[in-house]
């Protein structure tokens, strides 16, 4: 029997693979893959990534799904509330994300604050809540000059405002 180690290097291994046919809109696989690593040694990482594949094949049910274990696994990796919150605003859940946008931003591990800032200022456009969608939009930008998803929304809200 492998020991802990060598267990978290195989799926590792499988997690790189998933990476590299999900780059490749090679989704099926990649599935696969993360499954295999979960299999070996299950990671929030592995978890959210397979969701993130899920979604690209409009599976958003098995998307959310794999977000929620991803979350029982580590509570402070913010990528799962994150894309929660986006794939419930594909179904059209948009104040279903609102709290899952807001988890995301308190979670203590996230290296892209900024997402969930850019998607909290689309559920306020959307809302008409222009204030508020113009706060997190600028907040997306304070965190990341160039993305340009969150430069193009702000314009866009100042646009309507002359």
């Amino acid at each position: 029997m492998a020991d802990s180690s060598e267990l978290r290097q195989r799926a590792g291994e499988y997690f790189r693979r998933a990476y590299e046919h999900q780059q490749k809109g090679e989704y099926e696989e990649a599935i696969e893959l993360y499954s295999h690593s979960i299999e070996a040694f299950p990671t929030a990482e592995a978890y959210t990534f397979r969701g993130w594949a899920h979604s690209f094949q409009s599976n958003y049910r098995q998307a959310i799904a794999d977000c929620r274990q991803a979350i029982k696994i580590d509570p402070e990796f913010g990528n799962p509330y994150n894309d929660i919150g986006a794939y419930l605003i594909e179904e059209g859940q948009w104040d279903a994300a609102i709290p899952w946008f807001k988890k995301a931003l308190a979670a203590a591990r996230y290296e892209s604050y900024c997402f969930p800032h850019f998607n909290l200022g689309r559920v306020y456009e959307q809302k008409r809540e222009w204030g508020k969608a113009r706060e997190h939009y600028l907040h997306a930008l304070q965190l990341n000059g160039q993305y340009v998803l969150a430069y193009r929304a702000l314009r866009r809200l100042q646009a309507m405002w002359n």
